[in-house]
């Protein structure tokens, strides 16, 4: 295979990674609505748009900003740091500004239910789509791992052979997926929990991916996504605790299986 991998449209030539972007919106905003439509949902209408606004745009803004923040050295030295900001991006820095930007606008229009819950399988299906993206981008995209002489290694266009961390990641989010489904097949979780799962679920396996990634350090050796990822888990302390000490708090009633 030849990366990055571009599909050539008659004249026009659109990078993969592109491609997939594209149907990781529209697709998993698609299963949202379909997930909302089945199951209904506990938020009305108005404050759903304004959930949905404060995810939008804290998603955006985190995204870049953190990505921009993942090679410090590179964003002091640009000539110009608002464009190096907008072309910067990540899925850590989107899922916290998303989190961020809900709270925010929750606690503005008074919604105390939680609202998590119908966006994580679509937010799974849509960084699943992505991560085949940014595979068939190769080394263009900053999903690349360091050289191994390991069995899982791929040349990924720079005749290096790497770790495929897109791959990885998209592995772990299918058994990430599987194992939340599997939880809630045992009883119904407590209202947010499923989200809350996906965020500690995906914040700790990025934070030990990112040892298999070239980068900068910034703190006791760690990148700045992994400070992220553990500002994250030490916000949903309350969830790792229920899944290493106290399972049935997962669920609500007391005692459930």
């Amino acid at each position: 295979m030849q990366f990055p991998v571009v599909f050539h449209l008659g004249p026009l030539a659109v990078s993969a990674h592109v491609v997939f972007e594209m149907m990781a919106f529209f697709i998993g905003f698609r299963y949202f609505l379909f997930l909302r439509k089945r199951s209904g949902d506990t938020i009305m209408e108005e404050n759903r748009i304004w959930i949905f606004i404060g995810a939008t745009a804290g998603a955006l803004l985190g995204s870049r900003l953190l990505g921009a923040l993942e090679s410090p050295s590179a964003l002091w030295l640009s000539q110009n740091p608002l464009l190096f900001l907008f072309s910067s991006k990540t899925i850590v820095g989107g899922l916290l500004g998303g989190l961020a930007g809900v709270e925010g606008v929750k606690t503005f229009i008074g919604e105390t239910r939680s609202s998590g819950d119908l966006f994580t399988f679509p937010l799974i299906l849509g960084m699943l789509i992505g991560r085949i993206g940014c595979f068939l981008n190769g080394t263009a995209e900053s999903v690349y791992g360091l050289p191994t002489a390991g069995w899982t290694s791929m040349d990924l266009g720079d005749g290096i052979p790497r770790h495929p961390l897109a791959l990885y990641e998209i592995v772990f989010l299918v058994l990430l997926w599987i194992c939340i489904t599997t939880g809630e097949r045992s009883g119904t979780y407590r209202e947010g929990m499923r989200f809350k799962l996906f965020m500690t679920g995906y914040l700790g396996f990025r934070f030990l991916l990112e040892f298999l990634k070239p980068g900068e350090s910034v703190v006791a050796g760690l990148s700045t996504i992994q400070v992220a990822c553990l500002a994250g888990l030490i916000y949903y302390h309350r969830t790792l605790f229920s899944l290493i000490f106290s399972r049935n708090k997962l669920y609500p009633h007391a005692g459930h299986p």
